[in-house]
């Protein structure tokens, strides 16, 4: 099933500019295809730097209800632009993808369908021998530590921005219905039904961004469904008893007056993780969307520090990879 675009929508958020012309004004080649994975087909995309050598890989995961497609890219395209091949894919349920629209009952599959395709670049003749990472904004940040523990092993970092670890209190849903629903075995999971809060009000700090991806014509703007709830709420509980399992090096990114994800999701990760090498950065009175809703000066400086901490350790795994 894939999702119905909306009648008079734009045909990008740049605007009517075709999409090759537009890419190569950004300098990076976009490629997009259909993958299929054992777990249904995925919408993917790749953006790859035009000019000079690739640094390493990075596969990058959406957040609820977006799509690689809209202004996602604006990460996408500036992560190609500093030198990486970056890979995308349109989470099940999600864009062009299969899947019932924002319907995520099983999570572990969800990222796992991801991950078979980002498993698939990371080890193509191209790229196998270069430093690979995963990026997940907001509830994609809950996919790709979902990912991370499924194939803890063969990736060489993490770049988190504003993920969804803690269910922050004006998203949960109540217990009893929940409850109520769980009455119905499993006949509800796919309802539509949940209380809607329109987060993404919440989510963008610049009006006229807002205005942007609210065109997006692949978002979600239905209510929650009951089985994804239930099940966010069971991964975050899962991530609550399990980040003293992370152990690999991670940027994670968030901004103080988010209310889409609490702060803690990144705060307790930090804290609580193990890995040697890790970095918080909390961003006074930014809100959810560090890049795609911030003004332009708050949104460069996010990305001149997941840039600054991208760069470092790609050169550092690259000179340690060529000396030996």
């Amino acid at each position: 099933m894939s999702a119905v675009e909306k009648p008079g929508a734009p045909p990008n958020f740049w605007g009517d500019m075709p999409e090759e012309e537009y890419y190569a004004s950004e300098r990076v080649k976009n490629h997009q295809e259909r993958f299929k994975t054992p777990h249904g087909t995925l919408f993917t995309q790749s953006w790859i730097p035009i000019e000079g050598p690739v640094k390493g890989i990075v596969c990058m995961t959406h957040g609820y209800g977006s799509d690689t497609g809209w202004m996602f890219q604006k990460i996408s395209i500036a992560y190609a632009q500093w030198g990486y091949a970056v890979f995308g894919t349109d989470l099940l349920g999600h864009g062009r993808s299969d899947g019932l629209r924002c319907y995520m009952g099983d999570m572990e599959k969800v990222a796992a369908a991801s991950l078979y395709f980002f498993k698939a670049m990371r080890d193509s003749e191209a790229y196998k021998d270069l430093p690979a990472f995963l990026f997940g904004e907001s509830m994609g940040g809950a996919a790709t530590l979902l990912m991370y523990f499924q194939d803890p092993d063969g990736w060489d970092g993490l770049i988190f921005s504003a993920p969804l670890f803690v269910m922050p209190e004006p998203m949960k849903p109540s217990w009893w219905r929940l409850t109520a629903y769980g009455f119905l075995f499993g006949l509800a999971d796919t309802w539509a039904v949940m209380p809607d809060n329109k987060m993404v009000k919440k989510a963008i700090k610049d009006p006229e961004k807002l205005k942007i991806i609210a065109s997006n014509p692949r978002r979600y703007t239905g209510p929650p469904r009951v089985g994804t709830m239930r099940e966010l709420c069971r991964v975050c509980a899962f991530f609550q008893e399990n980040f003293e399992k992370v152990t690999i090096p991670f940027l994670t990114c968030h901004g103080t007056s988010d209310e889409v994800t609490a702060p803690e999701s990144s705060t307790e990760l930090y804290e609580r993780a193990k890995s040697e090498d890790k970095t918080l950065k909390l961003y006074d009175d930014m809100y959810h969307s560090l890049v795609q809703g911030e003004p332009d000066e708050n949104a460069n400086r996010v990305l001149a520090d997941m840039r600054e901490w991208l760069d470092a350790r790609s050169e550092k795994l690259f000179r340690s990879r060529t000396s030996s």
